[in-house]
């Protein structure tokens, strides 16, 4: 199951949910990233995680969703579900419901010599796209001005980069190879086109 939160160093109703996703890092069953964003950098602290491809990527599940506007804590569930993300108990019940949905697609890591090899097997074509991501699994942040300001904050699986390496469309056994230097994390999703339900993902720590 894939969790994405998107949260802020400047937004003073996320650290709640910044520790809820720190929990849900532990689970084996859980693929929790935090993508922090850009837009509230104007408030007095600049997100020194944010990255404007995490506000757009944002952005597109809204349009993909038709919700007029996004916000902080947002967590995105298996790429369809949509909760404000410092609500413990509606995300739990929604893992729980995840949780027993058969994905359709099976992702196999294999990391060797500089290189990520991705194999995936699908149950059922469709138009997908294979997305990399890699991630630093514990940060500490000594937040100095706006709104969390004083407060020492840890954060989990910040994502460092999402790329596309590929386009599918469900047939055969995918295979596809990328440099992968050094030992972070990464995980690989694969996603319906137009920021739709994620169908298969699996990750390396």
């Amino acid at each position: 199951m894939v969790v994405e939160l998107y949260t802020s160093q400047g937004c003073s109703s996320c650290p709640p949910a910044d520790a809820l996703l720190h929990e849900l890092a532990k689970r084996d069953d859980v693929i929790a990233l935090a993508l922090h964003v850009d837009y509230w950098d104007y408030i007095g602290w600049t997100d020194i995680f944010g990255r404007p491809e995490n506000t757009a990527r944002q952005h597109a599940y809204a349009r993909a969703a038709h919700a007029p506007t996004v916000y902080t804590p947002q967590m995105i569930i298996g790429g369809v579900d949509h909760v404000i993300g410092s609500r413990p108990m509606q995300v739990m019940e929604l893992l729980q419901a995840h949780g027993r949905e058969v994905y359709p697609v099976t992702v196999t890591l294999t990391r060797t010599q500089g290189q990520l090899e991705i194999s995936a097997v699908a149950q059922t074509t469709g138009s997908y796209v294979v997305e990399i991501v890699r991630f630093t699994p514990e940060e500490i942040v000594d937040i100095r001005h706006g709104e969390n300001a004083g407060k020492q904050l840890t954060y989990s699986n910040v994502v460092t980069a999402f790329d596309q390496v590929a386009a599918w469309d469900g047939a055969g056994v995918l295979t596809v190879r990328a440099e992968m230097h050094g030992d972070d994390p990464v995980a690989v999703l694969v996603q319906h086109a137009g920021n739709g339900p994620i169908v298969g993902a699996a990750q390396l720590r």
